[in-house]
């Protein structure tokens, strides 16, 4: 189980409308389904944000239980990166989190861009973060039950994975 001191984790990308929005989703239910409310922050944003979530993302979310339609892009800071533990990018950041002057660990995930898509392959892109959110989440736990500190930045440079 993860230690009670917060976790910060962040889901980012350009647009904040697809791939991101669909992260924060999942680690929002993920957090809640493990009753970690108390002790892991999520947190999403773009780097240049879209005035909407995409519509087939709230169709396929609508599928497994979530309802993104209130969620609206934002824009997220360096500062509310670099305060973040672990900062999963979807594959088309134009993040700046300097490994000299941070401990964020960064996480390149790759993923395919839903926008313009079909809904079969933005079922697919779905289904790819949420195993990706789950395995995340595994890995929190599973680093506080062998006695790390999950909750500290890992010392040194960046991490991208």
């Amino acid at each position: 189980m993860i230690e009670a001191r917060s976790v910060r984790v962040g889901f980012v990308c350009v647009r904040n409308a697809g791939r991101s929005q669909m992260a924060s989703a999942f680690a929002e239910r993920e957090r809640a389904e493990r009753g970690l409310e108390g002790s892991i922050e999520v947190v999403t944003g773009g780097t240049h944000p879209a005035e909407t979530v995409h519509e087939a993302v709230v169709t396929v979310m609508h599928e497994v239980g979530i309802d993104p339609s209130d969620r609206e892009p934002r824009e997220i800071t360096t500062d509310e990166l670099e305060s973040c533990n672990i900062v999963a990018t979807m594959g088309c950041s134009t993040l700046d989190v300097s490994e000299a002057e941070s401990s964020t660990d960064v996480r390149d995930w790759a993923l395919d861009d839903p926008a313009g898509e079909g809904l079969d392959t933005v079922r697919e892109i779905r289904d790819e973060i949420e195993t990706r959110v789950r395995d995340l989440f595994d890995e929190l736990d599973s680093e506080a039950g062998e006695g790390s500190e999950a909750s500290e930045k890992p010392e040194g440079t960046s991490t991208v994975r």
